[in-house]
């Protein structure tokens, strides 16, 4: 046989041997994934993200899914003939709003993800913070109309999901104490469920490759950042726009007992499998 057609196989054997220390040392951990970005909406990075999740559970691990849905909100309610309204980046949501925000969350986007990891061989549910009691809102401002804050988060039913071997996606959903339902943004979500499950890890897939040590400067993607180094990026101007809530959830995490956060694009094939599983990662690791 030639080296031509031995290296392949070599290849995939070196990949193997070099997952196999984070294999045993996140055996049994829990793994929050935030999926949202353009990898929800392209149907092959979406298959591959579900290939990654059901991969992750093969192996050991606990994967947990997290979603919004912005952008595909904002496509259903023009395709209705309602207008989005945002106040400081975020949706107001009346009663109208909402109906449109848990029919896609919940009936389109989740049953979606489910769908995707079924036919990747695992085995998945999809829920929302509705569910079981699983998180507590209490309304964010009055601006905003039936937008929430996390006020709590009950992790009973995910830990028995967990155990029974299943894979939870969870919609940014929650409800007050009365059962009125409230929109929530998926990153805050994300951050307040990984701590309340302990979990080992809280995976953020966005559109940008990772923390930037000179703004808008790809080549200077850092591969690792600590709490410090990031809070002094964000009062630095380095970390702007969008940007800052979804890193002050990750900073959020960290301090609640999240032991790594990870910033990675999503648009990179096979991004989770390549941050958890390799040497060099492709994204920002926080601790």
């Amino acid at each position: 046989m030639s080296a031509s057609t031995d290296f392949e196989p070599q290849r995939r054997a070196r990949a193997l041997i070099e997952a196999l220390p984070y294999i045993q040392k996140f055996q049994g951990a829990i793994v929050v994934v935030k999926y949202g970005g353009h990898a929800m909406v392209d149907p092959e990075l979406s298959m591959g993200f579900a290939r990654d999740i059901v991969l992750l559970n093969l192996v050991g691990m606990q994967p947990v899914i997290v979603h919004g849905g912005g952008p595909q909100i904002t496509e259903m309610m023009q395709r209705l003939g309602m207008q989005s309204e945002f106040h400081e980046g975020l949706r107001v949501t009346d009663a109208d709003t909402l109906e449109v925000v848990r029919m896609v969350l919940v009936g389109k986007i989740g049953r979606d993800i489910v769908r995707a990891v079924q036919v990747s061989g695992g085995s998945a549910v999809g829920i929302s913070g509705e569910d079981g009691g699983l998180i507590t809102v209490v309304p964010k401002s009055p601006e905003l109309g039936y937008v929430g804050d996390v006020a709590e988060v009950d992790p009973y039913l995910i830990e028995e999901l967990l155990d029974s071997g299943m894979i939870p996606v969870v919609s940014s959903i929650g409800a007050d104490e009365q059962g009125q339902a409230y929109n929530i943004n998926a990153d805050t979500v994300a951050s307040a469920l990984s701590a309340a499950l302990k979990a080992t890890k809280l995976i953020y897939l966005t559109d940008v490759d990772g923390l930037f040590a000179e703004a808008d400067d790809p080549s200077s993607l850092l591969s690792t950042a600590s709490v410090a180094e990031v809070s002094d990026m964000i009062d630095g101007g380095v970390i702007t726009g969008g940007m800052i809530p979804k890193v002050e959830s990750c900073l959020a995490a960290l301090q609640e007992g999240v032991s790594y956060v990870h910033i990675l694009n999503g648009c990179t094939p096979n991004a989770v499998l390549l941050e958890i599983l390799t040497d060099s990662g492709i994204g920002t690791l926080i601790t």
